[in-house]
């Protein structure tokens, strides 16, 4: 059994719960590319805050699977980003929304799991004014006091419908496919009586993409999120094709591997034939690869930091990378030292200590209780 001096630093869920469970602490699209101006949402932002104007040029859209409905093909993530202890200064967290939001997003990703994201996320959006006109994507984490119980998952909604201030939550998650089982099927009940608008199931580890991967190929989800960057393309093997086949739409998350992209090219210019996808900085390299996905519906790219959030929007506008440009990207990494070995990394690395928020600081009192 790991001691608490072997915990992994960076925050692998499913390590930790499954180092809590050995104490005895039992944790419970095919898409279509369309160019719209930029979001009304914007334009209802209140006056008087700094913000960077966004890019000129049409913002990328894809459709949602077989709806008829199209999101902005990048959208704001905020696990562990957006968690901060109670009373912290929050004005940076304000800002990368207020920057994506200008831009021309319209889709944020959030989780009851996610520490105070959420009551941020909620936060922000209903100060802006653009509460209603986001589509927010979240999650369910949860069993019950019995099976097929749905009453703490009920709990986990309506609380998350409080925090967002929102009748209807856009696509609801089973998170980590957590009692998938009961789950699922609640939500697709919960679809047909107007709760949510999308069924969706959301994975950030290749260990779970054939079980996803079945559940599309069932026809139980509208929407799934998965891990995708141009270092893990283990998605590509299943989900990716089954969401093209039925036509569900495909969120992903982890594009720029949790900061660990960003550190194997640390001090390296970006290769010249990036110009020819208007890739500016890195943020873009990566994140426009995974959206030359054509499965792909809308990336989830997560900051803390107002410049990178700046740096990430820029990837909304301009050509996208076809099969054979993502094929070179591709290989431009792979000659990169060190690039396959980033699994072996910590997450964000060098910004350990800046995602402190209740979270960690409950892993870390229960290390404590465990040493």
């Amino acid at each position: 059994m790991d001691t608490p001096q072997d915990w992994p630093t960076a925050t692998d869920r499913r390590q930790f719960l499954g180092a809590a469970t050995a104490m005895g602490a039992v944790a419970a699209t095919a898409v279509h590319a369309t160019a719209v101006g930029v979001s009304s949402a914007s334009a209802q932002a209140p006056a008087g805050t700094a913000s960077r104007a966004p890019a000129a040029g049409p913002v990328l859209t894809r459709t949602i699977g077989r709806t008829n409905e199209s999101l902005p093909a990048l959208g704001l993530g905020t696990f562990l980003t957006f968690d901060l202890l109670p009373g912290s200064n929050r004005d940076a967290l304000r800002e990368v929304t207020r920057k994506y939001i200008d831009a021309g997003v319209r889709v944020i990703d959030t989780s009851p799991l996610y520490g105070t994201g959420e009551v941020s996320v909620g936060g922000f959006l209903s100060a802006m004014g653009v509460t209603d006109q986001m589509f927010i994507s979240n999650k369910i984490w949860s069993t019950g006091d019995y099976l097929a119980d749905e009453s703490h998952a009920l709990a986990s909604m309506e609380q998350s419908r409080l925090r967002l201030w929102r009748d209807k939550i856009d696509v609801l998650h089973c998170h980590s496919l957590v009692n998938v089982d009961a789950i699922v099927p609640l939500l697709r009940v919960w679809k047909r009586e107007g709760r949510i608008r999308y069924v969706g199931a959301s994975v950030h580890e290749n260990d779970y993409h054939n079980i996803l991967a079945g559940l599309i190929d069932k026809d139980l989800v509208d929407i799934i999120q998965v891990n995708y960057s141009i270092f893990n393309r283990h998605a590509e093997e299943r989900v990716l094709r089954a969401a093209s086949d039925k036509g569900v739409g495909v969120l992903t998350n982890m594009p720029l591997e949790k900061g660990r992209l960003h550190k194997i090219v640390e001090g390296r210019p970006l290769p010249d034939f990036a110009r020819d996808i208007a890739a500016e900085n890195w943020s873009q390299f990566f994140i426009k690869w995974v959206m030359g996905h054509p499965a792909v519906t809308t990336v989830l790219a997560a900051t803390s930091n107002p410049d990178h959030a700046a740096e990430n929007v820029g990837a909304l506008r301009g050509p996208q990378p076809d099969q054979s440009m993502r094929q070179r990207m591709a290989r431009h990494m792979e000659s990169i030292p060190g690039f396959a070995n980033l699994s072996s990394m910590q997450w964000y690395p060098d910004k350990q200590s800046m995602y402190q928020g209740v979270i960690r600081r409950s892993q870390a009192a229960l290390r404590q209780r465990m040493s």
